[in-house]
């Protein structure tokens, strides 16, 4: 196929409407908004929605972060310019701490995801995850869960079904150290470092059996996440703790 034929067919698919979240908006110009698209069919992208903050405009109401949407935009550049958008269903209500979730979801999503990279599945459990929150399932597990989602769809996925020594299955009853780019290895049962083999086997399956396994689960996705992140902090989480702290 020539170059001009993938870019007509491309754009001809881009001017249909696909599913898509918001991830994140700021004012752009004096009345349109730059967002951060997170789409099924193309992934990760910036578009601006020009004029919506005029008059008596509803679509920048629409146009908000656990909102189901279908989008159509156009524009071969970085930054794509939105023509169409419309509800798919009322938006995920995300109170409170479960505000800062959904926020801590989507600037995973801004910091590790590439631009124009789609990942099907990982937009699925993005939505099936928002929808869990909003229903008042378990906080803690969820997150967990589209942690290791995330990891195995950018290709740094956990290994959480053997030990890195000689591929043996996990035993449940040992400890372990692990080693990004490698896995699981055995360390002493006293090591204040060390991961129950039974935490990283239910982290695998998203099953947790007891506190202790959820507070294990998340030291080992927020170390392995760090290493990916960088040193830059998630602005999610501070905002997160400072909501704590001026609430006590």
């Amino acid at each position: 196929m020539t170059q001009t034929g993938f870019s007509s067919r491309q754009s001809s698919a881009r001017l249909q409407l696909h599913p898509a979240y918001i991830l994140h908006r700021r004012p752009y110009s004096n009345s349109s908004l730059l967002i951060e698209c997170f789409t099924l069919s193309h992934g990760r992208f910036p578009a601006v929605a020009k004029g919506v903050n005029r008059g008596r405009s509803t679509i920048a109401g629409l146009l908000q972060p656990f909102h189901p949407l279908l989008i159509r935009w156009s524009g071969r550049g970085e930054v794509k310019s939105l023509h169409a958008q419309e509800a798919v269903a009322p938006p995920h209500e995300l109170q409170g701490r479960l505000l800062y979730c959904g926020f801590y979801l989507n600037e995973l999503l801004l910091r590790l995801l590439p631009r124009e990279d789609p990942h099907e599945a990982l937009f699925g459990s993005y939505g099936s995850t928002l929808t869990r929150l909003a229903q008042g399932d378990a906080v803690e597990p969820l997150l967990r869960c589209f942690e290791v989602e995330l990891l195995a769809q950018l290709g740094f996925g956990l290994v959480l079904d053997r030990d890195a020594v000689d591929g043996a299955p996990l035993n449940p009853f040992q400890r372990y150290h692990y080693v990004i780019d490698q896995g699981p290895l055995p360390c002493d049962s006293a090591d204040p470092a060390g991961l129950s083999g039974a935490t990283l086997i239910g982290l695998e399956k998203g099953m947790f059996s007891d506190r202790v396994a959820l507070t294990e689960a998340r030291t080992l996705t927020r170390y392995v996440l760090r290493h990916y992140l960088g040193s830059r902090p998630l602005k999610s989480r501070e905002l997160f703790r400072q909501e704590l702290i001026s609430s006590h």
